[in-house]
């Protein structure tokens, strides 16, 4: 099997050498902490064992279900925010025609509710769902999580309108808590067939948990060739533990050593509109890792070429905190070349024959190169395509070079304190019982 290989050096010569050393020490007296999981949130490392953890058992359970599903649903809803439906997103997007919904493809196509509480969304939805059959995987852990279970109130509500309630239970699947919880409760109440989120695998680590392998498998994905690529990372990542070929320790060491020069922003970048969501997973994973005691490197993205009409020169002049990670994928799935104009009116014709993939490539290269002489440090991650099995390296590559940057920064990577203060405000707002007193406080500030 090709692999998913970094290539650092573009930003090697932004370093100096015994910066790098160190940080590069330091990442590597990490590593076995994070594997003999004695570092911070070590409660949460059910991730690392994942690929190799998924048993035939649940492949063939999820590959009936998927099969039942398929039979009688023209779409799949996927309920669930952040790490509940980014990554299944970020897989389908990354594999999926984004036309497919427009050519009378007969195959299941997947929507997505509870990601966010805009009304008029969640309303257009419920439009769709009236017209044609479909079915749910509702992704959440306690099934109280506010936009989710907003939304799966109203979708249930929906399927018991148009299917009955018996024949609603079993166009649901829950994908939750093993034993505790609303939405383990409702399942066990109701008929629901369910799916286990494991106690030790935190939401935005766990695409490669049912997760995802459930709504994947349900859209036709390969689970076998995304769980069989996310295993040879993982194989790779233990063998070469000191090794400088080892590009979880590579990335980790470059970023963070980037970081203490002051390049406190990294944007991430992809030459292809179908990894955006790719690139919102990995927003998430590295943002709610990383960013605590007011430390972190700043995950942001951006689609070129397109983003480099807009964007572009913010980051060719402007201040020099950026570094980019280049998200480069070697091999389109489709041909298509530049005609022949006769009378070259654009002045094109030097183009004609070659593939638009031939001039995507070089405007990358050419991106690259200007952005690095202008100051902005860059790494590549080079993918030798979009299939399931490099988008499997892919995911546990991050993962695993995530865990390791946020033990650098001395941050537990694996819990979200933060996002909890929102949550506080809001439910005061909104008059939930036990917050009548935070609420008039909130609303004295507000007036």
């Amino acid at each position: 099997m090709k692999n998913v290989e970094i290539d650092i050096s573009q930003a090697i010569p932004f370093i100096e050498e015994s910066r790098f050393g160190e940080m590069k020490e330091k990442v590597h007296s990490l590593y076995p902490v994070l594997l003999s999981r004695k570092g911070k949130g070590n409660d949460f490392l059910g991730w690392l064992n994942l690929p190799a953890s998924v048993s035939p058992a649940l492949l063939k359970d999820i590959r009936e279900d998927a099969e039942r599903i398929r039979s009688d649903s023209q779409f799949l809803v996927v309920i669930g925010i952040g790490g509940s439906y980014l990554g299944t997103r970020a897989i389908m997007d990354a594999l999926s025609d984004p036309f497919s919904y427009l050519k009378n493809n007969k195959s299941l196509q997947i929507l997505y509710a509870g990601h966010n509480l805009s009304e008029d969304y969640h309303a257009s939805l419920m439009d769709v769902l009236d017209k044609y059959d479909y079915s749910v995987a509702v992704v959440s852990k306690s099934g109280t999580t506010t936009e989710p279970a907003v939304a799966f109130r109203m979708i249930h509500e929906h399927l018991v309108k148009k299917y009955g309630k018996k024949n609603a239970a079993e166009r649901i699947i829950a994908i939750t808590d093993a034993s505790k919880g609303a939405l383990k409760s409702q399942a066990i109440r109701e008929g629901f067939r369910s799916y286990i989120i494991p106690d030790d695998v935190g939401g935005r680590y766990s695409v490669l948990s049912p997760v995802g392998l459930v709504p994947l498998a349900i859209a036709g994905i390969s689970l076998e060739n995304l769980l069989e690529g996310a295993l040879s990372m993982r194989e790779r990542l233990l063998r070469v533990p000191a090794g400088d070929d080892n590009p979880a320790i590579q990335y980790a060491t470059v970023r963070n050593s980037l970081y203490r020069l002051g390049k406190t922003t990294e944007i991430m970048v992809s030459y292809r509109p179908d990894m955006y969501y790719f690139i919102e997973w990995w927003k998430q994973l590295f943002g709610e890792s990383e960013g605590k005691e007011h430390k972190g490197i700043f995950p942001a993205g951006a689609g070129f070429t397109t983003d480099l009409h807009s964007m572009g020169q913010y980051i060719q002049e402007g201040l020099r905190m950026i570094f980019e990670t280049v998200l480069s994928v070697e091999e389109p799935n489709r041909e298509l070349r530049i005609p022949v104009e006769d009378n070259n009116a654009d002045g094109l014709n030097f183009m004609a024959g070659k593939r638009i993939s031939e001039i995507n490539r070089m405007a990358e290269l050419g991106t690259l190169l200007a952005h690095v002489d202008g100051g902005v440090p860059n790494i590549r991650i080079r993918i030798p395509s979009q299939k399931p099995e490099f988008l499997g390296q892919l995911i546990y590559f991050f993962e695993f070079s995530c865990a390791l940057s946020g033990y650098t920064l001395e941050v537990n990577p694996f819990n979200q304190p933060g996002v909890e203060a929102y949550k506080k405000n809001m439910f005061a707002l909104m008059g939930k019982p036990g917050y009548e007193k935070a609420g008039e406080e909130i609303r004295n500030r507000l007036r």
